[in-house]
């Protein structure tokens, strides 16, 4: 039997020793969270399922779309006997919600967060060479507040909100490490200066009892190359012996120098070693890196020094057989080059944190991303279905997708929040808090990318580098009036019964970030529940029109750095995509495509 999602889970930190742990595993739904009580830590569990596709999907095996209070999983692994000598390391790169991992009856690991990965160290609890028992129990509450993006909490799809994803949904993998070990790296591109800024941390855990004595720092080194196609373009080295972070600068000369950008999507290679006083490598991993700037230039944000209008697309990234997990990694590449077809130049990755593996895809075909994390529900006010406080978790969980996702060089923006809808009064709310807390939280990470404090709705950051609204009004006239003020510092703003909503716009750049969502799908049954925003178009002729001329008043506006069109494809009930569900084409992509080429063919001449 072929192993499901068999591809390296972490493209940007690959070491050569690994063990794919995903296909069957054995599984039992829990559905009143007893589960340790009834003694399924030390029991078979009832059913299986294949890993890493959630037990609400198809691809799963088990398809069950009801609440899933707690799940658990059980498999025993062979751990290769070649690993003798070094740390066992197992990473889980996404479980929903709140994860706890025993292996051989041991707890490992405890992890918080549906959409960012986590690793436990099995030192003490398994070694190279034995049959391990892994066991997971996850939690996903759907009445507790929690990041859930687009999971609906009431049994049902409805409207923009989709079937829920409990549980494991992400690769499973080990790997081998010594004592003292890289961790991930932070590779900046430094290109006024012609170099990658590399920040290595090492992670150094002392031995355990039954172990050889910890292995010492003294004499270690830090070695890193920089590679093109042509072959070796600089190296570094420094002492590993003090600090717990190591920093090296990787030069590029002018003559091997070449920029990264949507048209030429050029990546180096980089090696990275650690070695020892003899020379003698201890770690070694490899990774990959873009030389591109993202500045802004008054309203405009621009790409190694110019303006580049982002034609971005909302893209969901769900499934009809895999929910948020994609069935295969080119399903992943797919999605992208239907996008780049229908004449986009970017996505803004909606409610939901990617595979990483779409963010290899991406880098390598020059897509431009805006990262975004699944917050939405979060309002100071509203239905008490709809109405969540934000907790500190958010903030916690979002440093964790930062720092996995820092060094993609398609990823030129951050936005982590969604449509925070609450009046603007005069009091603080936890709301107004954590925003704040999420905004500085994504400056303290990263530098250099600009940051949209909420999408939609209420800004409550005033120094956020972008601004932005969300409109969906379908009557190209109206929605001409919305935006004509724009370029005046008078932008259409978010709101409800004629309340402020947001703080005043301070002349930041622009953009509409939702817009359009032309409700079309010729192919919908009479009794077939289908949404899409306001009225549907007459034929299919007046579905382009209308997108042309949307598109278009956008598109001839200087004072809008970009766009967002709603969306890729279309999802369960939401049938307003540029494809079907399926990924089959709804439209001529020829005439979608020259539809978005207008400002592309004025800054061109």
């Amino acid at each position: 039997m072929s192993i499901p999602r068999p591809e390296y889970p972490r493209p940007q930190f690959v070491r050569s020793d690994w063990l794919c742990l995903n296909g069957e595993w054995e599984f039992e739904i829990d559905q009143g969270d007893s589960g340790l009580e009834r003694g399924l830590l030390e029991r078979p569990l009832v059913g299986s399922i294949t890993v890493p596709f959630c037990p609400e999907s198809q691809l799963s095996g088990v398809g069950n779309n009801d609440f899933l209070e707690a799940v658990w999983y059980r498999r025993q692994v062979e751990i290769p006997s070649s690993w003798a000598g070094r740390r066992l390391l197992l990473h889980f790169q996404a479980v929903d919600y709140d994860a706890t991992v025993w292996v051989n009856g041991q707890e490992v690991g405890r992890h918080r967060g549906g959409f960012s990965p986590f690793t436990c160290d099995l030192s003490g609890a398994a070694a190279p060479g034995d049959r391990t028992d892994i066991v997971v129990r996850a939690r996903d509450s759907h009445r507790d507040p929690q990041p859930r993006g687009k999971q609906a909490q009431t049994y049902a799809p409805r409207g923009a909100i989709y079937l829920r994803t409990t549980g494991i949904w992400q690769s499973v993998w080990m790997e081998p490490v010594p004592d003292i070990h890289l961790g991930r790296p932070r590779l900046t591109p430094d290109t006024a200066n012609g170099v990658f800024r590399l920040e290595q941390p090492l992670v150094h855990r002392p031995g355990v009892a039954e172990q050889a004595k910890p292995v010492s720092r003294k004499g270690l080194k830090l070695h890193a190359q920089l590679l093109d196609a042509a072959g070796l373009v600089s190296e570094a080295s420094c002492s590993a012996e003090l600090d717990l972070g190591l920093n090296l600068d990787l030069a590029v000369r002018a003559e091997r120098r070449r920029l990264w950008s949507p048209e030429d999507p050029h990546l180096y290679d980089v090696i990275l070693r650690l070695v020892d006083g003899d020379g003698t490598t201890l770690d070694e991993a490899r990774s990959y890196a873009g030389l591109r700037s993202v500045a802004i230039d008054g309203k405009a944000i621009t790409l190694n020094g110019d303006p580049v209008f982002q034609r971005l697309v909302l893209d969901q990234g769900y499934y009809p057989d895999g929910i948020m997990t994609a069935p295969s990694d080119e399903a992943l590449r797919r999605d992208i080059e239907l996008s780049i077809d229908a004449g986009f130049n970017g996505a803004r990755l909606h409610q939901k944190v990617f595979e990483e593996r779409f963010l290899y895809h991406a880098d390598r075909l020059g897509y431009l991303l805006w990262g975004e994390f699944g917050d939405w529900g979060c309002r100071a006010y509203g239905p008490q279905e709809t109405h969540q406080q934000p907790t500190a978790s958010y903030i916690t969980e979002w440093l964790e997708v930062l720092e996995r996702d820092y060094s993609h060089p398609s990823i030129i923006g951050w936005c982590p929040l969604n449509e925070t809808w609450q009046p603007l009064h005069d009091r603080i709310t936890t709301l107004d808090a954590v925003t704040r807390g999420l905004f500085l939280a994504t400056k303290a990470m990263d530098l250099t990318r600009p940051v949209l404090d909420t999408s939609g709705y209420s800004h409550r950051v005033p120094e956020a580098d972008v601004y932005d609204c969300h409109d969906y009004t379908q009557d190209v006239d109206t929605f001409a009036s919305n935006h004509a003020g724009t370029g005046g510092g008078r932008p259409h703003f978010n709101g409800r019964d004629g309340q402020p909503w947001s703080m005043p716009y301070r002349g930041q750049p622009f953009f509409v970030s939702e817009f359009g969502g032309i409700w079309w799908n010729p192919d919908a049954g009479e009794e077939e529940y289908s949404w899409g925003y306001g009225e549907r178009p007459r034929s299919i002729e007046e579905f382009y029109q209308r997108f042309t001329r949307l598109c278009a008043v956008l598109l001839d506006d200087p004072a809008h750095f970009g766009y967002c069109y709603t969306q890729l494809t279309d999802i369960y009930q939401e049938q307003n995509g540029i494809y079907r569900f399926d990924r089959s084409a709804k439209f001529d992509m020829a005439r979608i495509r020259s539809a978005q080429q207008v400002r592309a063919a004025i800054e061109s001449g």
